[in-house]
């Protein structure tokens, strides 16, 4: 099960990972908590007005179609994105949005999920939401929440039965590292490269992010089939965007794998692991 915050996050946050669990038998769930309703239209193709009247619909669409090319069951746990606030001060978030509601109203959706599915692993983002997205940061307190009330028979006893799911995950999709080699093989290809911005003004303590990495999962075949899942989303990637720079040969050769921090385990577990399923009965 990946619990994500908005659709499009489930298809640049470790798809290839999914893609190759699905080819290899395991059911998979995305679990989406908002709408992406707020989202802003980052395609220039699609900024429409056909479209900015009926976003929360054509996200919808995209979904499905990104669901059906990772090979997954998806889930809308319907609640309301809360948009991405600018400017200093910040404005306030909208009323009734995802980040203002109680923890425990997502968390009792998430439990209800959780004990019909029975994942042996999640994955979601750690503290910091992966970039400080209020949505994204209220996405890792639910997953959390809900993560251990689950196998609480004492909480949400109308949600089911308790299910204790053995593992659970961090995406780190962006590491510092990882943009450093492909960098670098811009430039021996006498390259400018796509990531030297980024690079230049990289926090030095976001390396810590490279150091939490605890599992490496070997999925470069599936990296197109990624592609394929990003692209869906129309609306919110540029098919010009950077994301589609670095020569495919490139990303598998040099980093084919994709990176996750075991943030719980209620099974032996031994690290580094190259299997989210590693210590679990029957893998």
């Amino acid at each position: 099960m990946a619990v994500h915050a908005h659709p499009d996050d489930e298809s640049s946050k470790g798809a290839a990972t999914m893609a190759r669990y699905v080819d290899e038998g395991a059911r998979v769930l995305v679990v989406t908590l908002t709408g992406g309703e707020r989202g802003d239209i980052l395609n220039p193709a699609m900024d429409l007005p056909e479209v900015h009247g009926r976003m929360a619909e054509v996200r919808r669409e995209e979904m499905a179609k990104a669901a059906a090319i990772l090979g997954v069951e998806h889930e809308w746990l319907g609640f309301v994105d809360s948009g991405l606030p600018e400017g200093d001060p910040l404005p306030p978030l909208p009323e009734g949005c995802f980040a203002l509601e109680p923890l425990e109203i997502p968390t009792a959706a998430l439990v209800r999920l959780i004990r019909d599915f029975k994942p042996h692993v999640m994955t979601t983002y750690d503290e910091t939401g992966g970039y400080p997205h209020p949505d994204h940061i209220r996405c890792h307190q639910v997953s959390v929440a809900a993560y251990e009330a689950a196998a609480d028979y004492r909480l949400y006893p109308d949600a089911g039965e308790p299910w204790a799911t053995p593992k659970l995950y961090y995406n780190h999709g962006f590491l510092r590292q990882r943009m450093q080699v492909l960098q670098d093989e811009f430039a021996r290809h006498g390259q400018e490269g796509p990531f030297a911005k980024w690079l230049e003004k990289w926090d030095a303590s976001d390396d810590l992010l490279d150091k939490r990495v605890t599992t490496r999962i070997e999925c470069a075949k599936y990296f197109a089939q990624r592609d394929e899942a990003l692209l869906a989303h129309a609306t919110q990637i540029d098919p010009k965007s950077f994301f589609f720079t670095t020569p495919m040969e490139w990303q598998q050769r040099l980093w084919p794998t994709e990176e996750y921090e075991l943030a719980r385990s209620r099974v032996p577990v031994s690290l580094p692991e190259t299997d989210l399923f590693a210590g679990i009965d029957g893998r």
